[in-house]
C-alpha cells in the first residue's frame, strides 16, 4: 500500500496557493450541502503533488473520512488503461490499431450497419469495410450502450440484456460475442460515439496476450509503475478502505446506492470500467502519461506511441460536438474537444466550456472521478468521488475553472 503525499508547496510548483483554498472551499460546499459524500482532489506539476485535499466520508453511515489511501471505483478512467494495454500489444507487433478486428475476433468478422426500422423490424446492410482496432480505440466503431435511449440500435441492446452493458451472469468473451451479433449504429469510422467498445478492446488483450485482462494489467501496468493497489476487484485486507457507493436522490441529496461490485474477482472483466485504486495509483498512471511513457526508469511505451494515444483522431481535426452521432453528443462540453485513444483531447480551447490548455488529455468515470494531463502547462489533475448523480454536476466544471485560477498567466 502507497499513500499519495503532497511533496512541496503550491508557490514553488508555480501555483497560487490562495487560489487553491477557493478551489477547496468551492469543492468543500459540495459534501456540506449533502451533494457529495466526500472527496479527493490533487494537483501536481513537473510530477511533483503541490496540492492534496482531502473532504468529507467515504462511509456516512460509519462516519469514515476519505483518506489518501481511500479505494475508488474509478469507473471510465479504466478506459485509458485498457487503451495501454492494447498498446503495450501493438508495439510488440502483436496487433496493429489498422488490424481488422475479426482477425482476432472472428465473431466480427461480417458486421452489418443499420438502415431503419426499430425492434423485429429493423433492417441492416452489410457493411463497407471492417471494424478495426482504432476504431474500438477511438469510438467510431458503431458500437453504443443500452442505456442512451436515442437510437433503435439501442433498443436492440436492451432487448439483448444489455441495459447495463453486460448480461446478467456472463463474463467478458460471452458478452464480446453479444456486441457482435448486434447491427452497428452507422459505417465504422464516419462518426463517434461513446459505448461498450472499451470491452472488446479487454477482451482483444485477452485473447492476444493470452491472459485474463486482469493478470495482464496486473503484470504489464500495475507491476512496473508501482500501482500498489489497482485491479479489477479487492482484497479482505483492501475493503476497509474501499468508499461507499452514493446516488443523487430525486428531489436533490445522496444515498446509498449499488456500485460496482468489487468483493471476490468478478466474472467480468470489464476494460470499460472496472478498475478500482487509490489516488497515488492513477498519479502514477497520469505520470506515465505525462513522462511520455516512462517512469523511474521503467519505459513500458515510446514516446511517439503515447502521442499517437493522447492526440485527435476525428477526421479532418473534427470535434465531439461536430461528428458525434446525434442527439446522444450534440452538447455544449464537447465543442473544442476531439478524442484519442480512449481519451478526450483539446483542440481548440477557445471553444471549450471550461477553461483548458491545447493539447490537454483526459477522462471522467460516471462516480464523479475525473483526471486530466496538461502537457503544455506540466500539470496532472485528479478528482475522486463516488456519487453518481442523476444529472448534469457542475463539479468538473467548477474544478477545471479553479485549477485554471490557481495557474500562472
Amino acid at each position: 500500500m502507497a499513500r499519495l503525499r503532497q511533496e512541496v508547496e503550491p508557490d514553488e510548483a508555480g501555483l497560487d496557493p490562495q487560489a487553491l483554498d477557493r478551489l477547496d472551499e468551492h469543492l468543500a460546499r459540495f459534501v456540506d450541502e449533502g451533494r457529495l459524500p466526500g472527496f479527493l482532489v490533487s494537483v501536481a506539476r513537473g510530477g511533483r503533488v503541490a496540492h492534496l485535499t482531502t473532504h468529507g466520508l467515504r462511509d456516512i453511515a460509519a462516519g469514515l473520512p476519505v483518506e489518501p489511501d481511500t479505494l475508488w471505483r474509478v469507473y471510465s478512467m479504466t478506459k485509458p488503461v485498457t487503451a495501454v494495454a492494447v498498446l503495450l500489444l501493438a508495439e510488440e507487433g502483436r496487433l496493429s490499431p489498422d488490424d481488422p478486428v475479426a482477425a482476432h475476433l472472428p465473431a466480427f468478422a461480417d458486421p452489418r450497419v443499420y438502415v431503419g426500422g426499430s425492434g423485429p423490424d429493423v433492417t441492416t446492410r452489410p457493411a463497407d469495410g471492417p471494424i478495426r482496432v482504432r476504431h474500438l480505440l477511438t469510438h467510431t466503431a458503431g458500437l453504443t450502450f443500452g442505456f442512451y435511449h436515442t437510437h433503435p440500435v439501442d433498443a436492440l441492446y436492451r432487448a439483448a440484456g444489455l441495459e447495463s452493458s453486460v448480461p446478467p451472469g456472463a463474463d467478458l468473451a460471452e458478452t464480446v460475442e453479444v456486441y457482435a451479433s448486434l447491427p452497428l449504429q452507422f459505417e465504422p469510422g464516419t462518426q463517434w460515439n461513446y459505448s461498450v467498445a472499451s470491452n472488446v478492446l479487454g477482451r482483444l488483450v485477452e485473447v492476444v496476450s493470452g491472459q485474463p485482462l486482469d493478470a495482464f494489467c496486473a503484470e504489464r501496468i500495475f507491476g512496473p509503475l508501482g500501482m500498489t493497489d489497482a485491479g479489477f476487484h479487492v482484497t479482505d485486507e483492501q475493503a476497509p478502505r474501499l468508499s461507499e457507493m452514493y446516488g443523487e436522490k430525486e428531489g436533490g441529496g445522496i444515498a446509498p446506492a449499488p456500485g460496482l461490485p468489487l468483493h471476490g474477482r468478478p466474472r467480468f472483466l470489464s476494460g470499460s470500467g472496472g478498475m478500482v485504486c487509490t489516488a497515488h495509483d492513477y498519479h502514477r498512471f497520469m505520470e506515465l502519461l505525462r513522462r511520455r511513457g516512462e517512469l523511474d526508469g521503467v519505459r513500458l511505451l515510446a514516446p511517439r506511441t503515447v502521442d499517437l494515444m493522447t492526440r485527435n483522431h476525428l477526421p479532418g481535426g473534427a470535434d465531439l460536438r461536430a461528428f458525434g452521432s446525434r442527439p446522444a453528443h450534440d452538447e455544449p462540453g464537447n465543442d473544442g474537444m476531439g478524442f484519442g485513444f480512449n481519451c478526450s483531447v483539446v483542440i481548440d480551447p477557445a471553444r471549450t466550456r471550461e477553461p483548458s490548455g491545447l493539447g490537454a488529455y483526459g477522462w471522467s468515470g460516471v462516480a464523479t472521478t475525473t483526471f486530466w494531463v496538461d502537457p503544455g502547462r506540466d500539470l496532472t489533475v485528479q478528482f475522486m468521488s463516488q456519487m453518481r448523480p442523476r444529472t448534469s454536476h457542475t463539479v468538473f466544471r467548477d474544478l477545471r475553472r479553479l485549477v485554471h485560477a490557481a495557474l500562472p498567466d
